[in-house]
């Protein structure tokens, strides 16, 4: 039976809310019927997946108006469905949690997730994967992957427990795997799939063993009961606990040290890219970090960690950005850079909990813009993603070039869009640490916005503006290049990004507006009273930086012709740049080559070991079935002869030994 924690809620506030479990069931309905539909729904199954999707957003604002309208001291709520693993002392309800920390993900996740959809509709409506065959049958299942991914991000992020949490963890994996090599006939493509679902295995351990010592130590797993009784944890434990949950968290986020497989991510279509790799999956480690505050608010050396992870990670992103040419790549480099800004924040404790995620809603508004435009760039280029053979392209495709650039804008931190509230807010906080941490942490993120400024300028110079380098080549089909502005079934969720990117920082800071919303579920935010460096030149400082960067772009590129080759000789650091840093490397050695290793052991056991018991026994009765075979003769004297040595041999046995009386 259903039973829920709803009483005193209005009547139209507690029907959203009994029926929260509609958010799930609609893009996961969506799936089951594309993917069991089959061929009956190639004509019709992009309408779906995006019904589906707008439909759960359409719910999903009516719930987060009940939520947003809940009375004060009321506004987290827990939904009953079942009990789903109830075995003794393991009692598990699978059960949805409505707090105001997962109604702002359910709105980003269905909102930017139903604008992706509807620009999918263009971007995929002649995809065939570079084989013959009907266009439409791939779209169907690309959009039954688009929805059953959405399905399992909303179950991670409206679970009431951490086994649920892992639920839709495992699920995202999953639906990110069968996205990132949906080109399976691309080598390159189901490669970066094997990596990207192998390395987030790895996270998924940590996460996993962070799981069974909380049910170890407290006997449950349900956040309501965690977080009441964290304080019975020792400090080891909880220290070895957050430390998992970070290893989960960098998983899945891209963080260091597995980052590596986040760019190799991008040879899926764009849209997944703008949807998994820009405003969902990689902000799931954010999310899980931000959900467990309570732990990391009692384990200072867990949250120095996740600080130093995400500081050491925003800077490996942004050098790395500086030096690629493939566009989509560049955007990949700058979602792990921004991503470790938001890691940096939650690190922070009650001084960024609510930062980080403020940076988190603004990044998915132009995070997903910028690669949607990047899709709209290569729609109208044959696919081609090198920015060395673009140039000029602003008027060939004004509306990708305008809403490129705001989105370009916000990313930089320009005053007063969307990035210039949230990430300069993340700055001023880590500006505002006691002692060292406050310069080295402080340094880092606003060497990270000068950096963030050099390369997206780069980017943009490259592709929008200079010579066109295109005239004189060929594309990978041997056509010739024609750039064109994209049917408006992808502009126009490109020109509703770009709004967000100019106007959902400003919306969010005002008043403190998010901060405030927020507080149930992160607490209060923490300001510093002091600060290393006087509050107010501390966006001057990172206004300042950021212009150099951008001048020094301009110095280096656009006043530069940019050669259509890649030059043979680079110099050192650049040509680590392009070498990831050695994130290939490091994860080889820490997670490729174990498994390896671990796995070729497990085959040897296999073979040698339980095959050859098997086999041998297997012989043994192959061996002794033919020599007792010799035995049976078919002839019955021989059978009487047999029986006649038999009683002799018996009887002299009985002799010898003495025949009882």
């Amino acid at each position: 039976m259903l039973q829920t924690a709803l009483q005193g809620a209005e009547p139209a506030a507690g029907a959203a809310q009994q029926n929260a479990w509609l958010l799930v069931a609609l893009p996961l309905a969506g799936a089951l019927v594309l993917l069991l539909a089959g061929r009956r729904a190639n004509g019709w199954g992009h309408v779906l997946g995006c019904a589906t999707v707008i439909g759960a957003f359409a719910y999903g604002l009516w719930l987060f108006s009940s939520v947003a309208g809940a009375p004060e001291g009321s506004a987290v709520r827990e939904l009953h469905l079942f009990a789903w693993i109830p075995v003794e002392t393991l009692q598990v309800d699978f059960g949805l949690r409505l707090d105001p920390l997962s109604m702002v993900f359910v709105l980003l996740i269905t909102g930017v997730g139903s604008l992706i959809h509807l620009y999918s509709i263009g971007y995929m409506e002649h995809d065939q994967l570079g084989r013959a065959g009907s266009a439409n049958t791939e779209r169907r299942r690309f959009f039954a992957y688009l929805n059953l991914f959405v399905a399992a991000m909303l179950v991670l992020v409206l679970g009431n427990g951490f086994v649920t949490l892992y639920l839709g963890w495992e699920g995202v994996g999953l639906a990110s795997y069968l996205l990132i090599g949906f080109w399976q006939h691309r080598p390159s493509a189901a490669a970066a799939a094997t990596k990207a679902f192998v390395m987030n295995r790895v996270g998924d351990v940590g996460l996993a063993l962070a799981i069974f010592l909380l049910f170890a130590n407290l006997g449950t797993t349900q956040y309501a009961e965690v977080f009441a009784r964290a304080g019975e944890l020792s400090p080891g434990v909880l220290l070895a606990i957050t430390l998992l949950l970070l290893l989960g968290a960098c998983g899945k986020s891209g963080q260091v040290p597995l980052q590596a497989w986040l760019p190799d991510a991008m040879e899926g279509p764009t849209p997944v890219s703008a949807l998994i790799h820009a405003a969902t999956m990689v902000t799931a480690g954010v999310y899980l970090i931000a959900r467990a505050n309570p732990l990391f608010s009692l384990s200072p050396g867990g949250q120095l960690a996740v600080t130093i992870v995400g500081a050491v990670t925003l800077l490996v992103g942004c050098v790395i950005g500086c030096a690629y040419d493939d566009i989509k790549k560049v955007l990949a480099y700058s979602t792990v850079s921004q991503i470790g800004y938001m890691m940096l924040a939650v690190g922070l404790g009650p001084a960024g909990y609510a930062l980080g995620i403020m940076h988190l809603l603004t990044h998915g508004f132009f995070k997903a813009g910028l690669f949607l435009g990047a899709g709209s760039v290569m729609h109208g280029m044959h696919d081609e993603v090198d920015m060395r053979k673009f140039g000029g392209l602003a008027r060939y495709m004004p509306i990708t070039f305008a809403t490129f650039g705001l989105g370009y804008l916000a990313l930089i931190g320009f005053p007063f869009l969307s990035g210039f509230y949230s990430k300069d807010a993340i700055i001023e906080a880590a500006f505002g640490q006691e002692g060292w941490r406050g310069w080295v942490f402080g340094g880092a993120a606003v060497l990270g916005a000068a950096l963030t400024a050099f390369y997206m300028t780069r980017l943009v110079l490259m592709t929008f503006f200079g010579e066109k380098r295109w005239q004189n080549l060929k594309a990978a089909n041997g056509e010739d290049f024609h750039p064109h502005e994209s049917p408006s079934i992808m502009t126009a969720p490109m020109i509703v990004l770009a709004v967000g990117s100019v106007g959902a920082g400003m919306f969010f800071a005002g008043g403190d507006r998010l901060v405030s919303f927020l507080s149930p579920s992160l607490g209060e935010l923490q300001e510093a009273e002091h600060t290393v460096l006087p509050h107010a030149a501390i966006p001057v400082l990172t206004v300042g930086l950021s212009a150099l960067g951008v001048l020094a772009a301009w110095l280096l590129v656009g006043r530069k012709a940019v050669p259509v080759q890649r030059p043979q000789r680079v110099s050192p650091v650049v040509a680590a740049a392009r070498a990831d840093l050695g994130g290939n490397k490091l994860n080889d050695l820490l997670a490729v080559r174990p498994a390896f290793g671990l796995t070729r052991g497990l085959v040897t056991v296999d073979r040698k070991g339980v095959d050859g018991a098997v086999t041998g026994v297997a012989a043994l009765l192959t061996v002794g079935s033919s020599w007792l075979r010799r035995w049976q003769t078919g002839f019955v004297r021989s059978y009487a002869l047999s029986m006649l040595f038999g009683g002799v041999f018996v009887l002299a046995a009985l002799m010898a030994v003495g025949i009882p009386s």
